[in-house]
C-alpha cells in the first residue's frame, strides 16, 4: 500500500527578509500552510520537513541567523523528519528519496518557499523519480524577479511556474481541495 506524505519546503523566517529578497506574493501562504498542517497531523499522515542551509554567510537562511528556524506556522514536532539541503532540490545530498521509498509513500502533497526555485525544483525532481506530486499552488510563495527587461512581479512568476509544472511534473489544487481530499 502507498502512502501519502506532506512535504513542506523552506518555510523558514528568513524568507520574511523583505530587504534580502524583496516583495513575496500570498498573503495567505501562512494560512494556508497551517491548515494543510493541521490536517494531515490530525489524520497521522506524514509530515516532513526541508530546511534549506544557505552556504552564503550573508543570507538569512544561514545556520546561525534567525532566519533559519523554521517560521512559528510550520515548526516540526517530535518525530517529524527534517531534511537539509544546500541546494535547491530537496532530493540533492539528501536522504529523502531513500526515506520515501523506505516508508512506502508515495506520493507528495507539497507546499513551501518559493514557488519558482526549491519547490519548482523539488517537485520537477519528484515527478522524474516516478512518485506523484500533488502541488498546493496557494500554500507556495515567492519573490518579484529582476529581468533583463524590468521588474517581474511576484505574481507573475508564481503563475508561470504553477502553470509550468501542471500536468507535465504535478497536479497543481488549491488548499481547499487538498483539504477535501482523503489522502490516506
Amino acid at each position: 500500500m502507498s502512502r501519502t506524505a506532506l512535504l513542506l519546503i523552506d518555510i523558514q523566517q528568513g524568507l520574511d527578509d523583505t530587504a534580502y529578497f524583496g516583495p513575496r506574493n500570498n498573503p495567505l501562504f501562512e494560512r494556508n500552510v497551517a491548515a494543510l498542517l493541521e490536517k494531515f497531523r490530525q489524520t497521522g499522515a506524514p509530515v516532513l520537513h526541508v530546511q534549506h542551509h544557505s552556504l552564503r554567510l550573508t543570507s538569512p537562511l544561514c545556520p546561525g541567523q534567525p532566519g533559519h528556524d523554521f517560521k512559528l506556522e510550520a515548526r516540526p514536532l517530535e518525530g517529524e523528519p527534517v531534511f537539509a539541503k544546500t541546494v535547491n532540490s530537496a532530493f540533492i545530498g539528501t536522504d529523502l528519496e531513500a526515506y520515501l521509498h523506505r516508508e512506502g509513500i508515495a506520493r507528495l502533497v507539497v507546499a513551501g518557499l518559493t514557488t519558482d526555485h526549491c519547490v519548482s525544483t523539488t517537485v520537477r525532481m519528484a515527478g522524474n523519480l516516478g512518485f506523484e506530486v500533488w502541488l498546493v499552488g496557494d500554500a507556495c510563495a515567492t519573490f518579484a524577479k529582476q529581468s533583463p527587461e524590468g521588474m517581474i512581479p511576484a505574481d507573475e512568476v508564481h503563475r508561470v511556474h504553477l502553470a509550468s509544472l501542471e500536468g507535465e511534473f504535478c497536479t497543481v489544487v488549491s488548499t481547499q481541495e487538498a483539504l477535501e481530499r482523503k489522502w490516506l
